[in-house]
């Protein structure tokens, strides 16, 4: 008895036979198959010679199935069909299974975007739909499959895991520490053109309640300017327009590159809260969600530790 090995013949052989069987016609399996009419025909000849009987009675212009071809036909199709339709399921559920993964504006810009090419590279077959959204409950939508928002750890039906605490300190671009002419002490920050956020979120930090931590009472703050989002108040760090009150782990980033500067050395406030990654408890968990839930804290692990 021949090995399982020799048994079967390489499936691009059947494939071939398959195609020219139903077209009765080598040409149109070329076709079908983008692949030469030469290597169709070579394929079949192979296919005959592993069995060692005539699959196709050949005539000037036509094929026509044997006894032989015939059976073979019916067991080819039934097996290509099954493995045909359990490829279509392994894509639809790959499709199903593309990672929902919420976060807040700043977070989405800053933390995220920076690293999705790598994951990208190295995670093919695992897509991420990202949604950037200072809403809450956006965030927390039933769709979503993994969620990152700033808090104190306890949502009610999630699991919470810790990605990065929170500490915060001034910014800016080195070019408009250099028009200072020196390091400002923090007692000098509110005479600099300082940008601040607008939030629907009373609890997040502004430059108001940073002075408050530091002892600096009632500062004037009428040189500040207003963007309704964090990444656009970095961006006009970045460009110049002042100094920006900086996330660690949001900045890292761009004090590493050496796009931004700490203008007051290592003056920070440290709070309570931090950034959490959110899983709903109630939804079933799937293998692309682990990876991605993988990663994240992956990314976690690797920041930088402030005190």
């Amino acid at each position: 008895m021949p090995s399982k090995r020799k048994v079967l013949p390489p499936l691009d052989y059947l494939l071939a036979f398959e195609s020219a069987a139903k077209a009765c016609s080598f040409a149109r399996a070329s076709e079908d198959l983008n692949i030469s009419e030469t290597a169709i025909s070579r394929k079949v000849r192979l296919l005959e010679q592993h069995y060692d009987v005539p699959l196709f009675v050949r005539g000037n212009r036509s094929i026509t199935l044997t006894q032989h071809g015939t059976t073979l036909l019916a067991s080819v199709t039934q097996s290509i069909d099954i493995l045909r339709e359990a490829s279509r399921d392994i894509f639809a559920n790959h499709q199903a299974n593309t990672i929902n993964l919420a976060a807040t504006n700043s977070v989405a810009a800053l933390w995220l975007m920076p690293r999705l090419r790598k994951f990208n590279r190295s995670n093919a077959r695992v897509k991420i739909s990202l949604v950037a959204s200072d809403s809450d409950a956006e965030c927390l939508a039933n769709e979503m499959d993994l969620s990152i928002l700033r808090g104190d750890g306890s949502w009610p039906g999630y699991e919470a895991q810790l990605l990065f605490g929170e500490t915060v300190f001034p910014v800016c671009s080195p070019g408009y520490l250099a028009r200072q002419n020196h390091a400002p002490k923090i007692s000098e920050l509110p005479d600099l053109d300082l940008i601040e956020v607008t939030s629907s979120h009373a609890e997040w930090m502004t430059w108001k309640t940073w002075f408050s931590h530091q002892e600096v009472a009632d500062p004037p703050l009428d040189r500040a300017v207003a963007f309704n989002t964090y990444p656009l108040a970095i961006q006009a760090a970045l460009d110049g327009f002042g100094v920006v009150l900086g996330w660690g782990h949001l900045v890292d980033h761009l004090l590493a590159s050496g796009e931004l500067v700490r203008p007051t050395g290592e003056a920070a406030v440290r709070t309570q809260s931090g950034y959490y990654l959110l899983t709903n408890k109630s939804h079933k968990g799937f293998p692309e969600r682990q990876i991605v839930k993988d990663w994240l804290v992956e990314q976690s692990a690797q920041r930088k530790r402030y005190g």
